[in-house]
């Protein structure tokens, strides 16, 4: 029997620019493929910008996205499309469309004609998926992350956008009961909801021992190691763990990442009084973080917002706990005493108390793993197919 063909289609994709963007996208599609049930190939839309020079910050990495690639035996072609910041938003969507649906032809044209279209990301990447199956008729699945449903649809237009996707669409996915919610209380039906969440990589993040990571790494052994890892941006909030070190002075903390609120968040660690505990690794490699992972004591996310946060997940298969904030999905990660414990809110002195409970009662590295193998890939492609 001839595998099915699928179009993957997402802004939130790896590529040789940017090759932890959308990585859990990739995941999923690697383990689904893995099969030999599903064969696929990518269209991921970049904005596009004329210059690649670094004097244009973020801009300029898309500049650099190469037009067509290949990541692990699967095909990928980047359409650029016309974004403007700030006021493209409401029109992201039909620019999405009319770049990339002449790829899409091209692809059918060429001999892959496609069996479905299998969507990234609500807002824009699935209101134009769905656009783009209804020009063709091509059936079409979206599956929503985080911010496409926590946070987009408080914007009219956009959530008016959102709920005729949903209505077009074939089916859908949320990675977590929290953004399934949010599609049943934009009016649509449960029937049409799957929820699949994210598996983690357990043969990439397996533990090292605790003193040899620190090692590799010229940490030593006297200090808790709090990690925090995430794009330096706001609802990340970075600045949470840096302004609760002063409350605990036996820890330091270390945050892989870059982002617009770097500068910020330095000054911020020299104004309270604890830069000499706090070290900006920049931007890591996906496979180098599990020596980061297996040195630290506890992994920080204190986001305002999240879908299903994978790096939860890849600290545990490391055998290190979490402290993290009580928002959307996470909870939902974050389930039992080894996985590790939630903030009661969003504040530094909530932090340290919840650091104080983790410390007080630390579960055995052993279990944590074993938690984190509850979470293989292997239910969520069982689900896809």
């Amino acid at each position: 029997m001839a595998p099915l063909r699928i179009l993957t289609f997402s802004t939130l994709y790896p590529n040789g620019a940017m090759p932890r963007h959308g990585v859990f996208v990739e995941q999923r599609l690697r383990k689904l493929t893995a099969t030999g049930e599903v064969e696929s190939r990518v269209v991921a839309p970049v904005p596009w910008f004329p210059f690649k020079g670094n004097a244009f910050g973020a801009w300029s990495v898309f500049a650099r996205v190469p037009r067509k690639e290949r990541r692990h035996g699967i095909d990928i072609v980047h359409p650029r499309y016309v974004h403007l910041p700030k006021i493209g938003m409401t029109v992201a969507p039909s620019s999405i469309v009319a770049s990339a649906l002449p790829v899409v032809r091209r692809y059918i044209d060429d001999g892959y004609d496609f069996d479905l279209i299998d969507a990234h990301y609500f807002y824009p990447d699935g209101v134009a998926a769905v656009s783009i199956a209804k020009k063709l008729g091509k059936p079409v699945i979206v599956t929503a992350r985080g911010t496409d449903l926590n946070l987009i649809p408080q914007y009219t237009r956009p959530r008016r956008m959102i709920q005729g996707a949903a209505a077009d669409a074939d089916a859908m996915i949320t990675v977590c009961q929290a953004l399934k919610d949010s599609l049943l209380d934009l009016g649509v039906p449960d029937r049409d909801v799957t929820v699949l969440r994210n598996g983690v990589d357990l043969e990439l993040f397996q533990p090292l021992e605790q003193q040899a990571a620190r090692q590799e790494l010229g940490l030593g052994r006297e200090q808790r190691l709090l990690l925090s890892v995430g794009l330096l941006i706001d609802r990340k909030g970075h600045d949470i763990p840096i302004r609760a070190l002063r409350d605990l002075p036996e820890a330091r903390l270390m945050i892989a990442g870059d982002g617009e609120r770097a500068q910020f968040l330095k000054s911020l660690a020299v104004e309270e009084g604890v830069a000499d505990r706090v070290t900006f690794l920049g931007s890591v490699p996906h496979e180098r973080l599990k020596t980061y992972f297996s040195a630290a004591d506890a992994l920080v996310l204190a986001s305002s917002r999240e879908g299903w946060a994978n790096v939860l997940l890849e600290s545990m298969a490391c055998g290190t706990p979490v402290i993290a904030s009580d928002v959307w999905g996470t909870p939902e990660v974050v389930a039992r005493p080894e996985a590790g414990v939630l903030m009661s809110e969003r504040s530094p002195k909530a932090f340290a108390e919840a650091y104080s409970r983790l410390m007080a009662d630390y579960p055995d590295p052993a279990a944590t793993r074993r938690y984190a193998e509850g979470f293989s890939w292997d239910a969520t492609t069982q689900g896809q197919l």
